[in-house]
């Protein structure tokens, strides 16, 4: 590999198990913004919990070619027949200069491979499954130890996306050396959607919406906000709630949702896409488990829009508490939650957070993130297999990082009391 490889288009395989919600964004903007560049990227996802719009916008992108690859969620016999196919990609679309993995099963597949000198491999976890705080201590053992072996022996860089997901790396014993934070980012959703769509659901446009946009999930945790908003929407009679998702809970979130006294002001529409969404609705809930730098309160960010979110990973990155929204803390209380949501419902107060959230809109942009990543490329593409410490540049990339992202240094609220 000569150096002036630095300045050439390079091949990227690009590899992807699940296709919904951040991950399937960020791979989406990913593949996207290196094509642009004038590099090759051959996009391998799995089919079995491919999204219908996931498919359509990867195969929209004119990439260089996209594979279907088999890949379960959970571990299994099934692994071996997908670690086969993706080990032909490699040899029959190659060669590749860098090999890029998003999520954990892939971020395996990918990673395990025999001794010796190979083409980098960079895995991007989008959350660590153990920072799911109600894993067992058995699970947090098991994938934990997972994690831990293939971040110190079968990768190249691993690629945080936000300060908090890198601090909890550490502590699963993988060096820093092998750790980098490239932030997420998004564009601005597109604006002018949001009283067509309240019409179409006949929610009134003066009405207080608060908006979810997220799988349902145990890790986004839906029934949290549904507990919380039945609680408040008594006082609230001009309050509804809008759920952007689908996920392995929606069955269960639409009982939930039928046996609610105010399902006439619960909307779950699975089929909006949730950027689209951001235009209509007056403040996001998030009230996650778990997250490494969720898409959803970066889009909501970029849309000028107050926030409620549990204080989780990368949250105090967009969300000053009793700034621009409310961080709460990381229970299955909805006490916290709700009465969150009532002080939203002052005028005042929405307001104010409304202005602030509007004067932080511009901070994150879908270029810095292209372009945190491909000099991760680069400089793993630059140097010798085995000798790849982290670099000038590669620490640079911190700088496009919110210097308040740091745990170490970000306030902590004083919850809804204050």
């Amino acid at each position: 590999m000569t150096i002036h490889k630095a300045r050439q288009a390079l091949s990227i395989l690009q590899v992807l198990e699940p296709s919904g919600g951040g991950s399937g964004r960020h791979f989406i903007d990913l593949c996207r913004g290196l094509k642009d560049r004038g590099h090759r990227v051959i996009a391998a996802y799995s089919p079995l919990r491919a999204e219908e719009r996931f498919v359509s916008e990867l195969l929209a992108l004119g990439l260089a070619g996209v594979r279907a690859v088999p890949m379960t969620r959970a571990p299994g016999p099934a692994d071996f027949k997908a670690w086969r196919m993706l080990n032909a990609i490699i040899r029959d679309d190659g060669p590749f200069d860098a090999i890029h993995a998003h999520s954990s099963k892939a971020g395996a597949l990918t990673r395990l491979r025999f001794p010796g000198s190979d083409i980098p491999r960079i895995y991007t976890p989008h959350a660590f499954r153990t920072m799911d705080p109600t894993l067992g201590r058995a699970g947090r053992l098991i994938f934990g130890m997972i994690e831990s072996v293939l971040g110190r022996f079968f990768s190249d860089r691993i690629v945080c996306v936000s300060q908090d997901e890198q601090a909890h790396a550490r502590t699963l014993g993988i060096p820093s050396k092998r750790l980098t934070t490239v932030v997420n980012g998004v564009t601005a959703p597109p604006a002018g959607h949001g009283p067509a769509l309240r019409d179409r659901l006949g929610i009134a446009r003066d009405a207080l919406l608060y908006g979810f946009v997220g799988r349902l999930s145990h890790q986004k945790a839906p029934h949290r906000l549904l507990d919380a908003f039945d609680r408040v929407a008594g006082e609230q009679p001009d309050a509804h709630l809008l759920m952007i998702g689908a996920g392995e809970l929606e069955d269960d979130v639409r009982r939930r949702i039928a046996a609610s006294p105010f399902a006439d002001r619960i909307h779950l529409e699975p089929g909006i896409a949730g950027a689209q969404a951001m235009d209509a609705i007056d403040a996001l809930v998030m009230p996650s488990r778990y997250e490494a730098m969720s898409y959803v309160m970066l889009e909501a960010a970029a849309a000028g829009k107050p926030m409620i979110l549990t204080d989780v990973g990368g949250a105090g990155c967009v969300l000053e508490h009793g700034v621009n929204g409310l961080l709460l803390p990381n229970t299955d209380s909805p006490d916290a939650l709700a009465s969150a949501l009532g002080k939203f419902a002052n005028p005042e107060t929405l307001f104010a957070f409304t202005v602030e959230a509007e004067r932080r809109k511009h901070r994150y942009a879908l270029s810095a993130m292209v372009d945190g990543t491909e000099a991760i490329y680069r400089a793993l593409v630059a140097r010798p297999s085995g000798a790849r410490a982290l670099t000038h540049a590669d620490h640079a990339l911190a700088k496009n990082y919110d210097h308040r992202c740091s745990p170490s240094r970000r306030p902590r609220p004083s919850w809804i009391n204050d």
